[in-house]
């Protein structure tokens, strides 16, 4: 297949110029591995789980990057004073001024990739980047369901009320209106779209008759918009109704969610009349759903 070549050859062609299948990178005594995880400590220091889940490590290789950068002297590991369960990774003084060494020869290399291009062929090169990273974390966002009590879910629908409060102009009451605020009265589905492990969206589905369920809740984080999050949520709470043998989702909006408003409708609903009691809603739609 003609585009998973391209792929590949890509991945060859920046492995090669990046240096990162030498066993120095950068010339700085270690490999490429243990560079990136000493990038991503945070300067406050870093939770190792939400570390190796960020990069996408498993534990055991991440424990060998940790204990070696240790082992240098590099990063310090200690158990968390408010949570004993969890594990903290912390740059030492030394792990600072190595990091800085990074940076600074990382820029360099990005200087020498930049030099013998002329100024067009160096702004080809840059939004051609631009656009590979930003499709890349398209390709990772990945979207499962979650028990709507759960802190990442409860974090996504206190960030969507916020959201509603700031964006209309009376604010927004969570406990108001039809589903709102409310736990569903029949089991459904609670989807929370997650980039290198961080919750970026989610979407509920609740069923209200036999053949109905109606999607609500449907929210992205800023960070995340344009990366295609919300018709992939859109699609997969489609995909449940159907697979629990409904034919039919409804949903509401308010007018000042245009960039809603024209989701739904690409995605092929037809507005309807008032179904509900939702004093937030202006804009009621439906799409009757036929076969994957």
């Amino acid at each position: 297949m003609a585009s998973v070549r391209q792929i590949r050859s890509f991945n060859r062609a920046v492995t090669h110029r990046t240096g990162a299948l030498e066993d120095s990178y950068l010339g700085r005594g270690r490999p490429l591995g243990h560079a990136r995880l000493l990038f991503e400590v945070a300067p406050e220091g870093s939770d190792i789980a939400s570390l190796r889940e960020r990069l996408g490590l498993d534990s055991g290789y991440a424990s060998r990057l940790l204990r070696a950068l240790e082992t240098e002297g590099l990063v310090a590991l200690q158990s968390d004073p408010a949570d004993r369960r969890r594990r903290l990774v912390t740059l030492t003084d030394r792990g600072r001024a190595e990091r800085e060494a990074y940076d600074a020869l990382s820029d360099d290399l990005a200087a020498s990739l930049l030099a013998p291009l002329s100024r067009s062929q160096r702004e080809r090169l840059v939004a051609a980047m631009t656009e590979v990273e930003t499709l890349m974390k398209a390709a990772s966002i990945a979207i499962m369901p979650e028990p709507e009590d759960s802190a990442d879910a409860q974090w996504c629908v206190a960030s969507y009320f916020g959201e509603l409060a700031a964006r209309f102009p009376g604010g927004f009451d969570p406990g108001d209106g039809g589903y709102a605020g409310k736990p569903a009265e029949t089991a459904g589905a609670f989807l929370i779209a997650r980039l290198h492990g961080r919750p970026v969206g989610c979407g509920a589905l609740k069923p209200t008759g036999h053949s109905t369920a109606e999607i609500k809740r449907m929210w992205v984080a800023p960070e995340a918009r344009g990366l295609g999050v919300a018709r992939r949520l859109l699609a997969a709470l489609e995909d449940a109704a159907r697979r629990s043998g409904l034919t039919r989702v409804v949903l509401d909006t308010n007018r000042t969610l245009s960039e809603a408003q024209a989701l739904y409708r690409k995605a092929g609903y037809r507005m309807i009349e008032r179904y509900n009691d939702n004093p937030y809603a202006d804009f009621w739609f439906e799409k009757t759903l036929g076969p994957e």
